[in-house]
């Protein structure tokens, strides 16, 4: 009896390994991250774009696609698209693997979901990595994912 009692939790445990990994896979896949914002979208925006300044990076563009909506009569929930970088940082990457420059400069959505919650999200640095198969640049990607995570936090608190 005892080795059937093993037998069996042996085999839920590798069940649950089984499970954990294919929802780890799954949510790695989508290569977005999200961090929640405790202000509307405006103010996270203007937070976002301040500490970016703040910070010696390149604000290139602001698109508020809301706005560009409702010129075509679509109602769409508050939506920004802060477009933002650092030569010194994006071009070691495109020196690594050219290809990585499609994603290239960096972009934050800001965004507003259907219950009223205000979003960061991000392309996830690692995401990238493995979509543009970049090899030898692992440091500038931990750069890269620290400074995102940390300005986000900060624009978003």
């Amino acid at each position: 009896m005892r080795e059937v009692g093993r037998s069996v939790i042996s085999k839920m445990g590798v069940l649950l390994l089984m499970c954990c990994n294919i929802f780890a896979a799954h949510a790695a896949s989508d290569g977005v991250i999200s961090v929640a914002s405790q202000h509307d979208v405006d103010q996270t925006a203007e937070r976002m774009l301040n500490i970016l300044e703040q910070k010696g990076m390149t604000v290139f563009n602001q698109v508020k696609h809301s706005e560009g909506a409702a010129k075509v009569g679509i109602e769409l929930a508050d939506t920004q698209l802060i477009i933002f970088g650092n030569p010194k940082v994006g071009s070691p990457l495109m020196k690594c693997q050219q290809l990585v420059a499609l994603d290239l400069p960096q972009k934050a959505l800001i965004w507003q979901d259907q219950q009223g919650k205000v979003w960061i999200s991000y392309n996830d640095p690692q995401y990238l990595a493995k979509r543009h198969q970049v090899a030898g640049c692992d440091p500038v990607f931990a750069k890269i994912a620290g400074a995102l995570a940390g300005i986000s936090k900060a624009a978003a608190n």
